[in-house]
């Protein structure tokens, strides 16, 4: 399956890259390398991972405090949010509506 992102969930991703690469050098390749090993799985398993909406699934990061929320469109993977789990992990509904 494809993957793609949002383009609210792109900008998402490079400032949680940015914010991470302030922290420790590498450690925004590091979170960025999580993600697309995360992106790989929920390819491959799409169906695996925790349903929070009737469509929607979580894929929780493994050492950092952000899921992936995604949905899967036909043959694709839209990933809807990079969401931080302590601030706003919700705000990914707000998209639906508009969408």
């Amino acid at each position: 399956m494809n993957v793609r992102f949002l383009r609210t969930a792109q900008s998402e991703l490079r400032q949680a890259v940015a914010y991470y690469e302030l922290q420790a050098s590498g450690l925004g390749d590091t979170f960025f390398l999580e993600v697309l090993s995360a992106t790989d799985r929920i390819s491959e398993f799409p169906a695996a991972w925790q349903i929070i909406d009737t469509s929607i699934r979580r894929y929780q990061l493994n050492r950092f405090p952000y899921a992936l929320v995604y949905t899967e469109e036909g043959a694709d993977i839209v990933i809807l949010s990079v969401a931080h789990l302590q601030k706003r992990p919700e705000r990914w509904r707000d998209r639906l509506k508009k969408g």
